[in-house]
């Protein structure tokens, strides 16, 4: 199995260039090193002969490979054979890293919330693979190159959105084929606690929910969330708490019972940790006085 490239967002990797090859016999891939960009092969016929470092792959009809900006690409040899490929050339301007396996490094919590105001989504691609779907891929690579004779008003917006659906399509998270058993027991878990924030929930009853032990439930969210099932339950029911002081007049009193908290006192400890001030003292800061 290949390595896999992992993708903080956002913000999101943006398109740069995007072009469709064709090579006649003999033809190769030029020898590039540090390039600085991402660059994705799919190969449309025929068989491309690449390599980056030490990894070299014969790629044919629906495989594509993912070249890193930080490494020496090279030909493996001319191809044998009339081959069609699209290339996409992109950037990504936050954090991102290469693993052996779908359980991602994940970037620090905090402090990329604190930048970007959300928490962190990890895309997931494979280096290189057999397209799940390569009809749609090659329509949409297809559609980036038309967007380029557009004017640029235009083209912007549909390079753009168009560069994001191909990003989905090569998403493991988005294939359950394809994404790890932890991506699929956090999700799973991130689910439920979303679905039942406003209640009572114990260990017990994610366990039970789940049908895994939750031990391994927390091994799971914190390699793909960065959080224990607790620590990520607190959270959803303080940003909750934050929108309803936004958007409405209600009680504190009636905020903290209504996403979950118990008592108002640890609700008021917690949310004041959380955001550097009370609730009411955060409500009166954002509040418009007439």
């Amino acid at each position: 199995m290949s390595s896999i490239l992992n993708l903080a967002v956002p913000p999101l990797p943006y398109c740069l260039e995007s072009g469709k090859t064709i090579y006649q016999p003999g033809d190769a891939h030029p020898n590039r090193t540090a390039l600085g960009v991402f660059d994705f092969i799919a190969v449309e016929s025929g068989t491309l002969f690449i390599g980056e470092e030490e990894q070299q792959w014969s790629l044919t009809g629906g495989q594509c490979v993912l070249l890193l900006p930080d490494r020496t690409h090279y030909s493996v040899k001319g191809t044998e054979e009339r081959t069609v490929f699209y290339w996409v050339h992109f950037h990504v301007p936050a954090f991102w890293s290469v693993s052996e396996d779908a359980q991602a490094p994940m970037p620090s919590h905090e402090p990329h919330k604190q930048q970007y105001l959300t928490a962190p989504y990890v895309l997931q691609i494979r280096q290189s693979w057999t397209l799940p779907y390569p009809e749609q891929a090659f329509r949409l690579m297809s559609k980036l190159n038309e967007a380029s004779s557009e004017k640029q008003s235009r083209s912007f917006w549909t390079r753009q959105q168009t560069f994001e659906e191909l990003l989905r399509l090569l998403d493991l998270r988005q294939h359950e084929g394809y994404a790890s058993p932890a991506v699929m027991v956090a999700e799973n878990a991130e689910a439920y606690l979303k679905t039942h924030y406003r209640s009572p929930v114990t260990g017990g009853m994610l366990s039970a929910a789940l049908n895994f032990h939750y031990n391994y439930i927390t091994r799971c969210m914190k390699s793909v969330f960065g959080q224990t099932p607790m620590e990520y339950l607190m959270e959803l029911r303080l940003e909750q708490a934050r929108l309803l002081l936004l958007k409405t007049d209600w009680p504190v009193s009636e905020i903290s019972a209504s996403v979950g908290f118990e008592h108002v006192p640890y609700f008021t400890t917690r949310f004041t940790r959380a955001h550097g001030l009370a609730p009411t003292r955060f409500r009166d800061r954002y509040r418009t006085h007439f």
